[in-house]
């Protein structure tokens, strides 16, 4: 089999193209590989999900990126509100001792005493302990007064997150149940799936500080023939499957039709070694149902919207579904290939 280092695209800098190589070994390198083959066989002329379809399993996994950082939220409200509640109790502790020991025989009296002595010394160091006393105990008083108003605003701010999780999660659900709706037509039955892949872990995709993945355009070289773009996060996705020994054909980038191959998020990957062929059998067939399960079992970390695969398509609302929604070929029965999209 012949085959070629992907080219680093030009517009990276030099500093993330060494990050990224300096963070594989020399052996995942080695197998970071696509096969060349004439320009005829360069693309398996599918679309993969409809734009519906597509649609709705974006805003299905939106609400549920949305619904994770929600109650990360709530989480971190009732931690707050825990530790400004303790904080209040021990304020208001500390308020009720010193008022008791003022008022009977401490600060107070001693300083009375002071003051009536008649020494002007005295009477000056009984002023001085009387105003530290006062503005003291007053500053203690308006941080009371502060975290009770904190508490009243993270209580409501937790109500109101609540309230959110509510909706977003009614949301969530009517996407998947639009997802169902617009599989009915292709489909639609549950599917066993392939079986568990046994290839390493990938390494997760950048997501924000709150665990949803950023918005990435089409800026990426694509380094398959399809010679196209791709997001970075299409691209990453990619190189974690060669790392994970998964190096037969690849094409991703297509500039027209429907889908995600445009938008430079979408590949399919080649059950046989010399490209999109026919139905995959035998080693090729296991080879692309390691690799479908593959990218399922890795799908969080990759960000994955969906995988066809053999009249199959796997939806992150409901798993593995039957897909008939096809010409009756090997290319859009994704009979011959592995068909990625990536959100």
């Amino acid at each position: 089999m012949n085959g070629y280092l992907p080219p680093r695209a030009a517009g990276r800098t030099a500093r993330s193209g060494a990050r990224r190589l300096l963070s594989l070994p020399v052996v995942a390198l080695a197998a970071v590989v696509f096969l060349v083959l004439p320009a005829s066989q360069s693309s398996a002329q599918e679309e993969g999900a409809s734009e519906a379809l597509s649609q709705a399993i974006a805003d299905y996994l939106d609400a549920q990126d949305q619904l994770a950082a929600l109650e990360q939220e709530q989480k971190d409200l009732e931690q707050e509100l825990e530790d400004s509640e303790a904080e209040v109790a021990e304020l208001k502790i500390e308020l009720e001792e010193y008022a008791y020991v003022a008022s009977t025989t401490s600060d107070f009296q001693s300083t009375a005493a002071l003051l009536s002595s008649g020494d002007p010394q005295d009477a000056i160091s009984a002023m001085t302990m009387l105003q530290f006393l006062g503005e003291s105990r007053a500053d203690r008083l308006n941080q009371l007064i502060g975290r009770l108003a904190e508490i009243e605003a993270t209580r409501e701010t937790l109500a109101d997150n609540i309230t959110e999780q509510e909706e977003t999660t009614e949301a969530m659900e009517e996407a998947r149940d639009q997802a169902a709706r617009e599989l009915a037509g292709s489909g639609g039955d549950d599917a066993v799936g392939p079986s568990a892949s046994d290839a390493p872990a990938a390494e997760p995709a950048p997501r924000n500080s709150d665990g949803t993945l950023p918005y990435e355009s089409c800026s990426e070289d694509d380094p398959t023939p399809a010679n196209g773009c791709l997001t970075p996060r299409t691209l990453h996705a990619l190189e974690q499957a060669q790392i994970a020994n998964f190096t037969r054909y690849v094409s991703c980038y297509r500039p027209s039709g429907s889908g995600e191959h445009p938008k430079g998020r979408a590949c399919d990957f080649s059950a046989q070694p010399g490209g999109f062929g026919g139905d995959a059998g035998g080693d090729d067939f296991d080879y692309g149902q390691n690799l479908a399960a593959w990218f399922v079992e890795n799908a969080d970390a990759l960000g994955v919207q969906y995988v066809i695969w053999y009249r199959e398509i796997w939806l992150p609302s409901s798993g593995w579904k039957s897909y008939s929604g096809a010409g009756g070929d090997p290319s859009s029965d994704h009979t011959n290939h592995v068909h990625l999209s990536i959100r």
